[in-house]
């Protein structure tokens, strides 16, 4: 038994919560995890080290933190158990107990030598920059969970402080990755066989603006490396959707045309309300741009109801906007009240029921408006990027995703994992979900 008690550790498990950025860090503390000698085990098993990389966007998120810090603790009670991330960034005080150490957001990358320092002191509990320094946190990866695809994290924090959202306080301001060190990592990933590289930041439209870069030359500099063959892009926000910046990414043929545009709302006076800085029709326009430049590019959302003060009219704005887009993917989110931002100390907050019944009204629009973008492709030959088997009532399938991050099953035995293949969609049942 490797407990509290003891000098070694042997068994470690992760669980991630929250977006692609959290994911990849989550990753480089696998990493550091195993090249000290931990052996990496699932997180429903009994382990040494029970880590967990919190998320604060809702207080869903901020509940299943706790519930999963809980679930390690009850695992193994003589375990060590960690706290990282953004909840433990912004709610370190809310931490009983059950937590041994709490490791906040620029930190990460010292994981060893914290649970080094615990396992010395027993005192060393806390390990948060109230202030988040302007340094990039260096973590860095060779291969990820996926065999195929590459989360890449290039920047961090956010200056644009939308009235509902707390990640600013949790993550800081703009910092970006140095292209070399961007440009490493991933000859390394190519090296390991990745053939798709997916550029992730919390603010990824932000990225240089610390370092007189910007993401478009990074983006170059990521395409003429040799290996990848796909470049995805994380979620943008539509002020970097320029005729330029369009123009110069479909003239790059590893760029995929899936674009995931932050929208939030259709109506201009909760735009407002939530400080996002363009207008309904504004995006709008970033849309028809990416049309303009790509076949049939893929564009999905994000959209919060039961904003603070959404009426109605509002709402149906809103949702008559969804409409008019053409969405192949609609996220939708209902607001959740987050304390110490602007948003939660509005008047008129939205009742839970309203929430959801709006909610359900998008997600069905969303629903339809997914089949007619898909229904695109049937009779239409296209390229996929095989990654994982999967068995099915009718037989064995390989499953992939289209440029467009389509999913498309192809019925065959043959292992085909990494590969890029052309497949000939003949019906919906190849389109999976």
């Amino acid at each position: 038994m490797y407990g509290k008690g003891s000098n070694f550790m042997k068994k470690a498990a992760l669980h991630n919560l929250g977006c692609k950025v959290n994911a990849y860090e989550m990753e480089a503390m696998r990493e550091m995890l195993e090249e000290n000698g931990y052996e990496i085990v699932p997180f429903r098993e009994r382990a040494d080290v029970y880590i967990v990389n919190t998320c604060t966007v809702t207080n869903i998120a901020d509940r299943k933190s706790r519930q999963m810090l809980h679930r390690a603790r009850k695992t193994n009670p003589e375990a060590i158990v960690v706290a990282a991330g953004c909840y433990a960034q912004v709610r370190k005080s809310e931490m009983d107990e059950t937590v041994d150490i709490i490791i906040g957001n620029n930190r990460k990358k010292d994981l060893i030598g914290i649970l080094d320092k615990y396992q010395r002191d027993r005192r060393s509990r806390e390990f948060v920059q109230e202030e988040l320094s302007a340094e990039y946190e260096k973590l860095r990866l060779s291969r990820t969970a996926e065999h195929v695809r590459a989360y890449l994290k290039v920047q961090d924090g956010c200056n644009q402080f939308c009235s509902y959202c707390i990640i600013p306080y949790a993550r800081g301001r703009v910092r970006s990755r140095s292209p070399e060190d961007v440009a490493n990592e991933v000859r390394a990933l190519a090296a390991n066989g990745y053939k798709e590289i997916v550029l992730t930041g919390i603010h990824l439209s932000s990225y240089g603006i610390d370092c007189q870069s910007g993401l478009l030359p990074l983006i170059r500099t990521v395409h003429e490396i040799d290996g990848i063959q796909r470049i995805r892009l994380g979620s943008l926000e539509p002020g970097i959707i320029t005729e330029e910046f369009v123009r110069s990414v479909s003239e790059l043929p590893k760029v995929c045309p899936h674009f995931h545009l932050s929208l939030q709302s259709g109506c201009d006076r909760t735009l407002r309300r939530m400080n996002r800085k363009y207008t309904a029709r504004e995006y709008y326009e970033k849309c028809e741009l990416l049309r303009k430049y790509f076949e049939f590019p893929a564009i999905t959302t994000d959209v919060i109801v039961g904003f603070p003060q959404e009426t109605d009219e509002e709402f149906e704005e809103s949702r008559k906007f969804i409409d008019k887009v053409d969405f192949y993917e609609t996220h939708i989110f209902k607001y959740s009240r987050r304390e110490g931002t602007k948003a939660a100390a509005m008047e008129n907050q939205v009742p839970e029921e309203v929430k959801a019944a709006r909610s359900s009204e998008l997600i069905e629009l969303g629903r339809k408006k997914r089949e007619k973008y898909e229904s695109f492709f049937i009779g239409r030959t296209v390229e996929v990027l095989m990654e994982e088997t999967v068995s099915m009532q009718d037989g064995v399938y390989q499953t992939g995703h289209t440029r467009e991050y389509v999913k498309i099953g192809l019925k065959t035995t043959e292992n085909l994992t990494n590969q890029l293949i052309n497949v000939a969609v003949e019906n919906r049942l190849q389109i999976m979900h």
